[in-house]
């Protein structure tokens, strides 16, 4: 299977590249919000403790996201081509979990695709967004806050999968389809 980590900054394309991951290789793709919010809605014993650590203003432990990741990858049975990880890990914790819960099911991250884009560009990208997308956090400020999280929380994954030797650093910048074709000469 093709385990593929997307990485990068609020706004490095992570979501427009991802969704050309999935049709041209026909991986899963495995968003840890996504699988938060569908986990809360269906009720199940997971999303019920997520949604006890969301109601009480606190962070969803790492443990219960990996639990949830790992439901989400079971799920998806045994003949599927691989999957695209988006959003996590976030952390060296969160990848070393990852790691873990890979290699008890025969499995390990095959590449991280890092987009690499320089702040001002980010910034433009994310306010853009934020006037088609409706997001309230697709702003200025919050863009500066969230990059600012990004590269204190983040970014350390960087060195965690370069040491690895996992991690594709991809230019960010350029055309959407520029950038695929230098993804794709990454997954091979």
């Amino acid at each position: 299977m093709k385990n593929i980590v997307i990485f990068g900054a609020p706004g490095s394309g992570k979501g427009t590249q991802s969704d050309k991951i999935i049709a041209e290789y026909g991986v899963a793709h495995i968003s840890t919000g996504d699988v938060l919010r569908a986990e809360i809605k269906a009720g199940t014993p997971l999303g019920t403790t997520a949604a006890q650590y969301i109601n009480d203003g606190k962070l969803v432990p790492d443990s219960l996201i990996i639990d949830m990741l790992a439901a989400t990858l079971d799920s998806k049975g045994k003949d599927i081509p691989g999957v695209i990880f988006d959003g996590f890990p976030r952390t060296i914790a969160q990848a070393e979990a990852l790691d873990t819960m890979l290699k008890e099911r025969g499995e390990e991250v095959s590449v991280v695709i890092g987009l690499e884009v320089e702040d001002d560009e980010l910034i433009k990208r994310i306010i853009a967004r934020g006037k088609t997308s409706g997001r309230a956090d697709d702003n200025e400020d919050t863009a500066k806050k969230r990059l600012a999280t990004y590269y204190s929380q983040t970014l350390p994954l960087k060195d965690f999968y370069v040491k690895q030797g996992k991690y594709a650093a991809i230019q960010g910048m350029g055309t959407i389809d520029g950038i695929y074709a230098d993804i794709r000469k990454s997954i091979g």
